[in-house]
């Protein structure tokens, strides 16, 4: 392993200014099109900073690149770099900071309900806005090289990264009016093992805190299984078996019914994971703030239907079924 050469003179701020937007987006490809380069010439940029610095200032990890500590410090130097230059334009209108691509990853559901109303309402005050949505029902990555944010199930373990928890959830088990009267309505929790689970694909299931099912009602045999929550939610709908459903998303469907609420409500939480780096970018901190928000005002959906009320529509399909 060769040894990086000591510090050799100072560093170009355009050079500086190539790390920062290679930190944004994790990637030598992206930032080169962001900064209308082409990647050999962000590449040269990058080597001419770590030949003026003396050390490495990327990583390459799984995502992407990451800043080593020499580039953490040398980002918040583009940081001010960029913020003087912004200032030059101090006698002109003020520029709208929330521009440019945001990433994200997050959930089905969450992504449906909650990500994608809040982007649209934040892009009619920012049209200069652009969110790339990524759905996926996974741990909070090590390494989010390319992700500006993350949407997680359950508390996440991450190094460099904040993590805000946005709130919680609820789960219930729901079948549709349809099945029930076909195949009765189970009055106890023994009673609903005997019929067929719909829920995630349990071999691809990577998030421990949504294997419920099988904590809870471990002999339900699987019906049809998925790595797509709507799958599971139309699947139940179509009468596969008993659904183990958010409620903000069942509870949507007349013809679902939630069954035995109060000894099946399973609660799981919902958190957001932020690059330091992405932080800082006003568009990222608008975003963050606007999942915040919708999370908060979603608050009522995210735990379902009041008790007495799921209990009391357990006990009118019973009565639609003896009818």
């Amino acid at each position: 392993m060769t040894s990086m050469p000591e510090p050799h003179g100072t560093p170009n701020p355009d050079d500086l200014l190539v790390l920062l937007a290679v930190a944004r987006t994790g990637r030598f490809t992206t930032a080169a099109d962001s900064l209308d380069l082409n990647h050999t010439t962000v590449s040269r940029r990058i080597a001419a900073l770590e030949k003026a610095l003396g050390g490495r200032v990327l990583a390459r990890t799984v995502g992407g690149w990451e800043l080593t500590p020499l580039g953490q410090r040398a980002s918040g130097v583009a940081e001010r770099v960029e913020e003087s230059l912004a200032q030059l334009n101090g006698d002109k209108p003020a520029a709208d900071q929330v521009t440019g691509v945001v990433r994200i990853s997050a959930t089905d559901g969450f992504s449906a309900f909650i990500a994608t109303p809040a982007v649209v309402e934040l892009r009619r005050a920012h049209p200069g806005l652009s969110v790339e949505l990524m759905t996926v029902t996974r741990r909070a990555l090590q390494h989010r090289s390319g992700l500006d944010l993350e949407v997680v199930v359950g508390e996440p373990q991450v190094h460099r990264a904040k993590a805000i928890r946005l709130g919680d959830y609820a789960l219930g088990m729901y079948a549709s009016r349809s099945y029930l009267a076909e195949h009765g309505t189970p009055a106890s929790v023994q009673e609903i093992t005997r019929h067929p689970l719909v829920y995630f694909v349990e071999s691809m299931l990577l998030v421990d805190d949504l294997d419920a099912p099988r904590r809870l009602v471990p002999s339900m045999q699987d019906s049809i299984s998925s790595t797509n929550v709507f799958v599971h939610v139309e699947a139940t709908r179509a009468g596969a078996g008993i659904g183990f459903l958010p409620c903000f998303m069942a509870d949507m469907h007349e013809d679902l019914v939630r069954l035995l609420p109060s000894e099946i409500n399973e609660l799981l939480p919902y958190w957001m994971v932020v690059r330091p780096d992405s932080l800082r970018r006003p568009a990222v901190a608008a975003v963050a703030e606007a999942l915040r928000t919708r999370t908060d005002g979603f608050r009522t959906q995210l735990m379902g239907r009041a008790s007495s009320q799921a209990a009391g529509s357990s006990q009118a399909a019973r009565d639609d079924v003896g009818a």
